[in-house]
């Protein structure tokens, strides 16, 4: 019995080790949210923030997310979770996307949203660079204060300088 929890307990912490690939890593994400990502592992689970900017307004996001390795391929991880975010929207918001992530709503100044979000998606560590990539949908669902209701499947690609 004890060598088999040994046995166990050397081989979560050496996977745990696999799927982190590194401590910490800051970056840019660009989609329908684009901004500053933060990331801190924590062996196969991790906290991810992101300060995302649009027209005349802007939102945080904080997630919490699984890696699990992806086509047993070193580096390569599925990344999936959920969490929420903050949107405040300034006077000159008027909806003005990029064409395929045009904004349904035009919102006063100060109106805030207030929103759940999941994320999936795949993420690449270079092996022995500080280099992350990342592609991922980023599902949320927001309420406006003043009554609008947003859906969205929220698109990304990234890169991270990871330490």
């Amino acid at each position: 019995m004890k060598k088999n929890l040994l046995v166990l307990t050397l081989f979560l912490l050496i996977s745990g080790a696999a799927m982190a690939q590194y401590n910490y890593a800051i970056g840019l994400r660009s989609g329908g949210t684009s901004g500053l990502t933060l990331k801190k592992n924590y062996g196969a689970t991790a906290i991810e923030g992101l300060i995302g900017f649009w027209h005349d307004g802007f939102s945080v996001t904080a997630l919490w997310e699984k890696n699990q390795m992806a086509f047993n391929e070193p580096g390569l991880n599925w990344v999936y979770g959920v969490g929420g975010h903050i949107a405040v929207y300034g006077n000159d918001f008027d909806g003005r996307g990029s064409g395929w992530y045009d904004h349904p709503h035009d919102y006063d100044d100060g109106a805030l949203g207030l929103g759940i979000d999941g994320i999936v998606g795949l993420e690449y560590k270079i092996p022995n660079a500080p280099i992350a990539f990342g592609i991922d949908l980023k599902p949320y669902l927001e309420i406006v204060t003043e009554g609008g209701v947003l859906f969205s499947i929220d698109p990304g690609i990234g890169v991270k300088v990871a330490f």
